[in-house]
Protein backbone atom coordinates (compact mmCIF):
# COMPACT_ATOMS: atom_id res chain seq x y z
CA UNK A 1 0.00 0.00 0.00
CA UNK A 2 2.63 2.78 0.90
CA UNK A 3 4.58 1.48 -2.30
CA UNK A 4 1.36 2.26 -4.29
CA UNK A 5 0.91 5.29 -2.74
CA UNK A 6 4.21 6.67 -3.63
CA UNK A 7 4.42 5.15 -6.88
CA UNK A 8 4.34 6.73 -10.09
CA UNK A 9 1.50 5.18 -12.22
CA UNK A 10 3.91 4.25 -14.82
CA UNK A 11 5.97 2.41 -12.56
CA UNK A 12 3.62 1.40 -9.43
CA UNK A 13 3.48 -2.35 -10.45
CA UNK A 14 7.16 -2.77 -11.05
CA UNK A 15 7.82 -1.26 -7.69
CA UNK A 16 5.20 -3.50 -5.45
CA UNK A 17 6.21 -6.30 -7.26
CA UNK A 18 9.47 -5.81 -6.31
CA UNK A 19 8.27 -6.57 -2.67
CA UNK A 20 6.97 -9.92 -3.28
CA UNK A 21 10.77 -10.54 -5.31
CA UNK A 22 12.11 -9.42 -2.13
CA UNK A 23 9.83 -11.70 -0.39
CA UNK A 24 10.69 -14.69 -2.65
CA UNK A 25 14.90 -13.91 -2.19
CA UNK A 26 14.33 -14.09 1.52
CA UNK A 27 12.65 -17.46 1.17
CA UNK A 28 15.33 -18.32 -0.85
CA UNK A 29 17.90 -16.87 1.67
CA UNK A 30 15.82 -18.86 4.63
CA UNK A 31 16.55 -22.60 3.07
CA UNK A 32 20.19 -21.50 2.72
CA UNK A 33 20.72 -21.16 6.13
CA UNK A 34 18.50 -24.07 6.50
CA UNK A 35 21.16 -26.31 4.61
CA UNK A 36 24.00 -24.76 5.76
CA UNK A 37 22.86 -25.19 9.74
CA UNK A 38 20.52 -28.90 8.85
CA UNK A 39 23.44 -30.94 9.33
CA UNK A 40 23.51 -30.16 12.97
CA UNK A 41 20.88 -32.14 14.47
CA UNK A 42 20.96 -30.85 17.97
CA UNK A 43 21.50 -26.98 17.62
CA UNK A 44 20.92 -26.38 14.11
CA UNK A 45 17.25 -25.72 14.43
CA UNK A 46 18.46 -22.31 16.88
CA UNK A 47 20.39 -20.95 14.61
CA UNK A 48 18.07 -21.28 11.96
CA UNK A 49 15.62 -19.00 13.94
CA UNK A 50 17.95 -17.13 15.78
CA UNK A 51 19.36 -15.82 11.92
CA UNK A 52 15.95 -14.38 11.39
CA UNK A 53 16.57 -11.43 13.84
CA UNK A 54 19.40 -10.10 11.44
CA UNK A 55 17.34 -8.78 8.76
CA UNK A 56 14.61 -8.54 10.88
CA UNK A 57 16.70 -5.38 12.66
CA UNK A 58 17.81 -4.00 9.19
CA UNK A 59 14.45 -3.62 8.01
CA UNK A 60 13.28 -1.65 11.06
CA UNK A 61 16.52 0.92 10.90
CA UNK A 62 15.50 1.41 7.54
CA UNK A 63 11.73 1.87 8.17
CA UNK A 64 13.29 4.91 10.41
CA UNK A 65 14.02 6.84 6.85
CA UNK A 66 11.17 6.20 5.27
CA UNK A 67 9.19 9.60 4.56
CA UNK A 68 5.87 9.56 5.11
CA UNK A 69 3.46 8.82 2.41
CA UNK A 70 2.19 12.21 0.19
CA UNK A 71 -1.37 11.00 -0.46
CA UNK A 72 -1.92 10.69 3.36
CA UNK A 73 0.11 13.74 4.28
CA UNK A 74 -2.25 15.92 1.97
CA UNK A 75 -5.40 14.35 3.17
CA UNK A 76 -4.14 15.22 6.90
CA UNK A 77 -3.42 18.63 5.65
CA UNK A 78 0.21 18.86 5.83
CA UNK A 79 0.48 19.95 2.56
CA UNK A 80 4.27 21.66 2.51
CA UNK A 81 5.41 18.39 4.76
CA UNK A 82 3.39 16.53 1.36
CA UNK A 83 5.00 18.86 -0.81
CA UNK A 84 8.38 18.13 0.02
CA UNK A 85 7.71 14.29 0.34
CA UNK A 86 6.55 14.18 -3.02
CA UNK A 87 9.89 16.19 -4.43
CA UNK A 88 12.28 13.97 -2.65
CA UNK A 89 10.65 10.70 -3.96
CA UNK A 90 9.97 12.14 -7.75
CA UNK A 91 14.00 13.56 -7.57
CA UNK A 92 12.81 17.31 -8.68
CA UNK A 93 11.09 20.17 -8.35
CA UNK A 94 8.53 20.38 -10.55
CA UNK A 95 5.98 17.74 -9.06
CA UNK A 96 3.00 20.48 -9.58
CA UNK A 97 0.57 18.53 -12.00
CA UNK A 98 0.47 15.28 -9.75
CA UNK A 99 0.54 17.14 -6.28
CA UNK A 100 -2.55 18.71 -7.10
CA UNK A 101 -4.13 15.66 -8.72
CA UNK A 102 -3.64 14.54 -5.19
CA UNK A 103 -4.83 17.25 -3.42
CA UNK A 104 -8.02 17.63 -5.49
CA UNK A 105 -9.04 14.01 -4.74
CA UNK A 106 -8.55 14.20 -0.90
CA UNK A 107 -10.71 17.01 -1.04
CA UNK A 108 -13.17 15.07 -2.73
CA UNK A 109 -12.66 12.23 -0.29
CA UNK A 110 -13.55 14.90 2.15
CA UNK A 111 -16.28 15.79 0.75
CA UNK A 112 -17.68 12.44 0.73
CA UNK A 113 -16.89 11.86 4.04
CA UNK A 114 -18.92 14.58 5.31
CA UNK A 115 -21.79 13.73 3.47
CA UNK A 116 -21.98 9.77 4.30
CA UNK A 117 -21.26 10.73 8.19
CA UNK A 118 -18.67 8.95 10.34
CA UNK A 119 -19.37 5.02 10.11
CA UNK A 120 -16.87 2.71 10.08
CA UNK A 121 -14.70 2.33 6.53
CA UNK A 122 -15.64 -0.74 6.17
CA UNK A 123 -19.59 -0.70 6.46
CA UNK A 124 -19.25 2.18 3.94
CA UNK A 125 -17.14 0.26 1.76
CA UNK A 126 -19.84 -2.25 1.71
CA UNK A 127 -22.37 0.29 1.17
CA UNK A 128 -20.64 1.23 -1.94
CA UNK A 129 -21.27 -0.80 -4.98
CA UNK A 130 -17.65 0.16 -6.67
CA UNK A 131 -15.81 -0.17 -3.67
CA UNK A 132 -17.82 -3.78 -2.72
CA UNK A 133 -16.73 -4.58 -5.82
CA UNK A 134 -13.20 -3.43 -5.63
CA UNK A 135 -13.10 -5.79 -2.57
CA UNK A 136 -14.54 -8.59 -4.08
CA UNK A 137 -11.82 -8.77 -6.61
CA UNK A 138 -8.92 -8.46 -3.89
CA UNK A 139 -10.00 -10.83 -1.30
CA UNK A 140 -10.58 -13.41 -4.15
CA UNK A 141 -7.18 -13.04 -6.10
CA UNK A 142 -5.46 -13.61 -2.08
CA UNK A 143 -8.14 -16.48 -2.00
CA UNK A 144 -7.10 -18.14 -5.24
CA UNK A 145 -3.53 -17.15 -4.86
CA UNK A 146 -4.01 -19.49 -1.34
CA UNK A 147 -6.02 -22.30 -2.47
CA UNK A 148 -3.95 -22.70 -5.79
CA UNK A 149 -1.03 -24.48 -3.50
CA UNK A 150 1.56 -22.05 -3.33
CA UNK A 151 2.14 -21.74 -0.01
CA UNK A 152 1.95 -25.50 0.39
CA UNK A 153 5.01 -25.62 -1.68
CA UNK A 154 6.99 -22.94 0.00
CA UNK A 155 6.48 -24.57 3.40
CA UNK A 156 6.55 -28.22 2.67
CA UNK A 157 8.70 -28.13 -0.05
CA UNK A 158 11.07 -30.41 1.64
CA UNK A 159 8.31 -32.53 2.79
CA UNK A 160 7.06 -32.60 -1.07
CA UNK A 161 10.66 -33.73 -1.98
CA UNK A 162 10.97 -36.60 0.39
CA UNK A 163 7.44 -37.42 -0.52
CA UNK A 164 8.71 -37.67 -4.26
CA UNK A 165 11.64 -40.46 -3.49
CA UNK A 166 14.52 -38.23 -2.05
CA UNK A 167 15.95 -39.89 0.49
CA UNK A 168 18.06 -38.28 2.09
CA UNK A 169 17.19 -35.08 4.83
CA UNK A 170 20.17 -33.22 3.82
CA UNK A 171 19.53 -33.41 -0.07
CA UNK A 172 15.62 -32.82 0.94
CA UNK A 173 16.77 -29.21 2.41
CA UNK A 174 19.06 -27.99 -0.35
CA UNK A 175 16.51 -29.56 -2.91
CA UNK A 176 14.17 -26.99 -1.16
CA UNK A 177 16.61 -23.85 -1.49
CA UNK A 178 16.63 -24.48 -5.13
CA UNK A 179 12.84 -24.50 -5.59
CA UNK A 180 13.40 -21.28 -4.03
CA UNK A 181 15.55 -19.94 -5.95
CA UNK A 182 13.26 -20.52 -8.95
CA UNK A 183 10.67 -18.92 -7.50
CA UNK A 184 12.93 -15.86 -6.63
CA UNK A 185 14.37 -15.65 -10.22
CA UNK A 186 10.63 -16.32 -12.15
CA UNK A 187 9.50 -13.63 -9.59
CA UNK A 188 12.38 -10.99 -11.22
CA UNK A 189 10.39 -12.03 -14.50
CA UNK A 190 7.21 -10.96 -13.26
CA UNK A 191 8.88 -7.33 -12.25
CA UNK A 192 10.18 -6.85 -16.63
CA UNK A 193 6.53 -8.33 -17.18
CA UNK A 194 4.13 -6.56 -14.75
CA UNK A 195 3.94 -2.85 -16.95
CA UNK A 196 4.80 -4.64 -20.84
CA UNK A 197 1.40 -7.15 -20.77
CA UNK A 198 -0.43 -5.81 -17.85
CA UNK A 199 -1.90 -7.38 -14.41
CA UNK A 200 -4.80 -9.54 -16.34
CA UNK A 201 -2.93 -11.83 -19.12
CA UNK A 202 0.19 -11.78 -16.29
CA UNK A 203 -2.02 -13.17 -13.66
CA UNK A 204 -4.56 -15.60 -15.49
CA UNK A 205 -1.67 -16.92 -17.48
CA UNK A 206 0.34 -17.39 -14.16
CA UNK A 207 -3.01 -19.23 -12.76
CA UNK A 208 -3.28 -21.68 -16.02
CA UNK A 209 0.52 -22.55 -15.80
CA UNK A 210 -0.12 -23.39 -12.34
CA UNK A 211 -2.95 -25.52 -13.24
CA UNK A 212 -1.06 -27.65 -15.62
CA UNK A 213 1.56 -27.94 -13.25
CA UNK A 214 -0.73 -28.87 -10.25
CA UNK A 215 -2.19 -31.44 -12.40
CA UNK A 216 1.73 -32.50 -13.27
CA UNK A 217 2.48 -33.19 -9.73
CA UNK A 218 -0.60 -35.41 -9.12
CA UNK A 219 0.36 -37.32 -12.40
CA UNK A 220 3.66 -38.03 -10.95
CA UNK A 221 2.06 -38.72 -7.34
CA UNK A 222 -0.20 -41.30 -8.45
CA UNK A 223 2.36 -42.97 -11.21
CA UNK A 224 4.97 -43.17 -7.93
CA UNK A 225 2.26 -44.62 -5.62
CA UNK A 226 1.65 -47.62 -8.49
CA UNK A 227 5.01 -48.22 -8.83
CA UNK A 228 6.51 -49.09 -5.13
CA UNK A 229 8.38 -51.75 -4.38
CA UNK A 230 6.49 -55.11 -2.90
CA UNK A 231 6.74 -55.95 0.44
CA UNK A 232 8.84 -59.21 0.07
CA UNK A 233 10.49 -60.45 3.65
CA UNK A 234 7.82 -60.72 6.74
CA UNK A 235 10.50 -60.55 9.89
CA UNK A 236 8.77 -62.88 12.67
CA UNK A 237 8.76 -60.41 15.24
CA UNK A 238 6.07 -58.15 13.45
CA UNK A 239 3.63 -61.55 13.03
CA UNK A 240 1.16 -59.93 14.90
CA UNK A 241 1.17 -56.34 13.89
CA UNK A 242 -1.06 -54.40 11.90
CA UNK A 243 2.22 -53.32 9.31
CA UNK A 244 2.26 -57.23 8.61
CA UNK A 245 -0.76 -56.95 6.36
CA UNK A 246 0.43 -54.76 3.94
CA UNK A 247 1.76 -55.51 0.67
CA UNK A 248 3.63 -52.67 -0.83
CA UNK A 249 5.88 -49.91 0.33
CA UNK A 250 3.02 -47.38 -0.55
CA UNK A 251 0.23 -49.27 1.42
CA UNK A 252 2.88 -49.22 4.19
CA UNK A 253 3.80 -45.52 3.83
CA UNK A 254 0.01 -44.65 4.46
CA UNK A 255 -0.42 -45.79 7.66
CA UNK A 256 1.00 -43.49 10.01
CA UNK A 257 2.62 -46.15 12.68
CA UNK A 258 4.62 -48.04 9.84
CA UNK A 259 7.59 -47.56 8.05
CA UNK A 260 9.14 -49.30 5.11
CA UNK A 261 12.58 -51.12 5.85
CA UNK A 262 14.51 -52.17 2.81
CA UNK A 263 17.94 -53.60 1.66
CA UNK A 264 19.23 -50.78 -1.20
CA UNK A 265 20.88 -52.23 -3.65
CA UNK A 266 20.86 -48.59 -5.88
CA UNK A 267 19.03 -50.02 -8.81
CA UNK A 268 16.86 -52.43 -6.72
CA UNK A 269 15.04 -52.84 -3.81
CA UNK A 270 15.30 -56.49 -2.03
CA UNK A 271 14.42 -57.83 1.29
CA UNK A 272 11.90 -54.90 2.00
CA UNK A 273 9.29 -55.56 4.86
CA UNK A 274 6.66 -53.32 6.71
CA UNK A 275 7.42 -52.27 10.49
CA UNK A 276 6.07 -50.51 13.29
CA UNK A 277 7.23 -47.56 14.25
CA UNK A 278 5.76 -44.26 16.51
CA UNK A 279 4.29 -41.11 15.54
CA UNK A 280 6.81 -39.48 17.83
CA UNK A 281 9.78 -41.16 17.09
CA UNK A 282 9.23 -42.24 13.04
CA UNK A 283 13.23 -42.01 12.26
CA UNK A 284 13.64 -45.81 13.29
CA UNK A 285 11.09 -48.76 13.53
CA UNK A 286 10.12 -50.28 16.78
CA UNK A 287 11.16 -53.24 16.77
CA UNK A 288 13.00 -55.64 13.51
CA UNK A 289 15.76 -54.80 11.99
CA UNK A 290 15.35 -51.55 11.40
CA UNK A 291 15.29 -50.70 15.18
CA UNK A 292 18.04 -48.27 15.59
CA UNK A 293 19.04 -44.97 14.47
CA UNK A 294 22.20 -46.31 13.16
CA UNK A 295 21.46 -48.95 10.50
CA UNK A 296 24.32 -51.12 8.69
CA UNK A 297 24.49 -50.56 5.11
CA UNK A 298 22.64 -50.80 3.04
CA UNK A 299 19.81 -50.99 5.18
CA UNK A 300 17.27 -48.03 4.73
CA UNK A 301 14.49 -47.18 6.49
CA UNK A 302 11.79 -45.28 4.81
CA UNK A 303 9.16 -43.81 6.95
CA UNK A 304 7.76 -40.43 4.41
CA UNK A 305 8.91 -41.94 1.19
CA UNK A 306 9.06 -44.57 -0.77
CA UNK A 307 11.92 -45.89 -3.83
CA UNK A 308 10.33 -44.94 -7.04
CA UNK A 309 11.48 -44.73 -10.51
CA UNK A 310 9.29 -42.19 -11.04
CA UNK A 311 10.42 -39.42 -8.10
CA UNK A 312 11.72 -36.87 -11.00
CA UNK A 313 8.15 -36.48 -11.86
CA UNK A 314 7.13 -34.26 -8.73
CA UNK A 315 10.86 -32.71 -8.65
CA UNK A 316 9.73 -31.72 -11.92
CA UNK A 317 6.42 -30.58 -11.30
CA UNK A 318 7.33 -28.75 -8.64
CA UNK A 319 9.65 -26.63 -10.34
CA UNK A 320 7.02 -26.05 -12.96
CA UNK A 321 4.81 -24.83 -10.70
CA UNK A 322 7.18 -22.10 -9.56
CA UNK A 323 8.46 -20.92 -12.82
CA UNK A 324 4.35 -20.42 -14.17
CA UNK A 325 3.51 -19.21 -10.77
CA UNK A 326 5.86 -16.82 -9.41
CA UNK A 327 5.71 -14.22 -12.04
CA UNK A 328 1.67 -13.78 -12.03
CA UNK A 329 0.40 -15.11 -8.99
CA UNK A 330 2.73 -14.69 -6.21
CA UNK A 331 2.91 -11.14 -6.79
CA UNK A 332 -0.23 -9.37 -8.64
CA UNK A 333 -2.48 -10.11 -6.16
CA UNK A 334 -0.82 -7.68 -3.39
CA UNK A 335 -0.01 -5.07 -6.68
CA UNK A 336 -3.68 -5.17 -7.83
CA UNK A 337 -4.76 -4.75 -4.27
CA UNK A 338 -2.30 -2.13 -3.46
CA UNK A 339 -4.02 0.20 -6.37
CA UNK A 340 -7.76 -0.67 -6.52
CA UNK A 341 -9.24 0.83 -3.31
CA UNK A 342 -9.99 4.68 -3.19
CA UNK A 343 -7.50 6.97 -1.01
CA UNK A 344 -10.36 7.11 2.00
CA UNK A 345 -10.59 2.86 1.65
CA UNK A 346 -6.72 1.63 1.02
CA UNK A 347 -5.75 1.07 4.29
CA UNK A 348 -9.03 -1.12 5.18
CA UNK A 349 -8.96 -2.89 1.61
CA UNK A 350 -5.52 -3.84 1.66
CA UNK A 351 -6.10 -5.19 5.39
CA UNK A 352 -9.27 -7.02 4.83
CA UNK A 353 -7.66 -9.18 1.66
CA UNK A 354 -4.44 -9.28 3.86
CA UNK A 355 -6.16 -10.95 6.77
CA UNK A 356 -8.24 -12.98 3.54
CA UNK A 357 -4.80 -13.84 2.69
CA UNK A 358 -3.38 -14.93 5.70
CA UNK A 359 -6.65 -17.27 6.81
CA UNK A 360 -6.64 -18.95 3.88
CA UNK A 361 -3.36 -19.29 4.54
CA UNK A 362 -3.47 -20.99 8.07
CA UNK A 363 -6.43 -23.41 6.30
CA UNK A 364 -3.84 -25.01 3.23
CA UNK A 365 -0.86 -24.89 5.57
CA UNK A 366 -2.82 -26.58 8.88
CA UNK A 367 -4.67 -29.27 6.42
CA UNK A 368 -2.24 -30.25 3.76
CA UNK A 369 -0.62 -33.38 5.62
CA UNK A 370 -3.59 -34.50 7.02
CA UNK A 371 -5.26 -34.17 2.98
CA UNK A 372 -2.24 -36.29 1.76
CA UNK A 373 -3.20 -38.73 4.69
CA UNK A 374 -6.73 -38.86 3.61
CA UNK A 375 -6.90 -38.12 -0.29
CA UNK A 376 -4.00 -39.19 -0.92
CA UNK A 377 -0.74 -37.35 -1.95
CA UNK A 378 -2.09 -36.87 -5.96
CA UNK A 379 -5.39 -36.50 -4.92
CA UNK A 380 -4.71 -33.46 -2.62
CA UNK A 381 -2.80 -32.09 -5.85
CA UNK A 382 -5.89 -32.99 -8.33
CA UNK A 383 -8.17 -30.91 -5.73
CA UNK A 384 -5.54 -27.81 -5.93
CA UNK A 385 -5.58 -28.12 -9.38
CA UNK A 386 -9.25 -27.93 -9.43
CA UNK A 387 -9.84 -25.03 -7.06
CA UNK A 388 -7.07 -22.91 -8.98
CA UNK A 389 -9.39 -23.46 -12.13
CA UNK A 390 -12.49 -22.07 -10.65
CA UNK A 391 -10.40 -19.45 -9.55
CA UNK A 392 -9.01 -18.84 -12.84
CA UNK A 393 -13.07 -18.92 -14.58
CA UNK A 394 -13.78 -16.47 -11.78
CA UNK A 395 -10.93 -14.12 -12.33
CA UNK A 396 -11.65 -13.86 -15.82
CA UNK A 397 -15.31 -12.87 -15.33
CA UNK A 398 -14.12 -10.35 -12.68
CA UNK A 399 -10.49 -8.97 -13.09
CA UNK A 400 -9.94 -5.62 -15.23
CA UNK A 401 -6.75 -4.29 -16.05
CA UNK A 402 -5.38 -1.71 -13.74
CA UNK A 403 -1.64 -0.78 -16.04
CA UNK A 404 -0.75 2.43 -16.86
CA UNK A 405 -3.86 4.29 -14.85
CA UNK A 406 -2.99 6.62 -12.19
CA UNK A 407 -5.09 5.89 -8.34
CA UNK A 408 -7.35 8.59 -8.81
CA UNK A 409 -8.33 7.08 -12.61
CA UNK A 410 -8.85 3.54 -10.93
CA UNK A 411 -11.39 5.02 -8.57
CA UNK A 412 -13.98 4.58 -10.98
CA UNK A 413 -12.92 1.98 -12.76
CA UNK A 414 -14.81 -0.64 -10.83
CA UNK A 415 -17.90 1.57 -11.62
CA UNK A 416 -17.73 -0.22 -15.08
CA UNK A 417 -19.17 -4.22 -15.85
CA UNK A 418 -17.44 -6.49 -14.85
CA UNK A 419 -19.07 -9.37 -17.96
CA UNK A 420 -17.47 -8.61 -21.18
CA UNK A 421 -15.10 -6.49 -19.82
CA UNK A 422 -11.35 -6.83 -20.89
CA UNK A 423 -9.52 -4.06 -19.49
CA UNK A 424 -9.65 -1.99 -22.86
CA UNK A 425 -8.08 1.80 -21.72
CA UNK A 426 -10.66 4.28 -20.67
CA UNK A 427 -11.11 7.51 -23.29
CA UNK A 428 -12.47 9.82 -20.28
CA UNK A 429 -11.50 10.31 -16.37
CA UNK A 430 -13.35 10.02 -13.75
CA UNK A 431 -14.62 13.34 -13.45
CA UNK A 432 -16.03 13.44 -16.79
CA UNK A 433 -17.97 10.53 -15.83
CA UNK A 434 -18.91 12.02 -12.68
CA UNK A 435 -20.56 15.18 -14.65
CA UNK A 436 -21.98 13.46 -16.98
CA UNK A 437 -23.38 11.62 -14.07
CA UNK A 438 -24.44 14.56 -12.43
CA UNK A 439 -25.64 16.86 -15.04
CA UNK A 440 -27.23 14.65 -17.18
CA UNK A 441 -25.65 16.26 -20.19
CA UNK A 442 -25.30 14.34 -24.28
CA UNK A 443 -21.67 14.62 -26.22
CA UNK A 444 -22.87 17.86 -27.30
CA UNK A 445 -23.85 19.81 -24.37
CA UNK A 446 -27.20 19.39 -24.42
CA UNK A 447 -29.37 18.18 -21.18
CA UNK A 448 -30.72 14.63 -21.64
CA UNK A 449 -32.23 11.94 -19.68
CA UNK A 450 -29.26 10.02 -18.67
CA UNK A 451 -29.06 6.10 -19.60
CA UNK A 452 -25.48 5.41 -19.27
CA UNK A 453 -22.20 6.60 -18.35
CA UNK A 454 -21.65 7.57 -21.61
Amino acid sequence: MYLAECSPSYLRGTLVSTNIAMVAFGQFMANVVDGIFGDDAHDGWRYMLGMGGIPSLVQFVGFLFMPESPRWLICQGQEEKARRALQSMRGMLDIEEEYEQIKQTCREIQQEEEARGRKPVIIQMLQIPAVRRSLLVGCSLQVIQQFAGINTVMYYSATIIRMSGVKSDEAAIWLSAVTSAVNFLFTVVGLYLVERIGRRPLTLGSLMGAIVSLAWLAVGFHLSALNTPPVDYLEPVVMDSQCSRYRSCNDCRQDLDCGYCYIDLEDAVANASCLPTSYDNPWMATTGRCNSSYLPNPLTWAYDYCPTPYSWMPMVGLVLYLVFFAPGMGPMPWTINSEIYPLWARSTGNSVSTFTNWTCNLAVSMSFISLTEALTRYGTFWMYACMAFAGAILLALILPETKGRSLEELEGLFARPWIGDSGAPINYNIKTVQYVHIRGLNRDGRESELDSPE
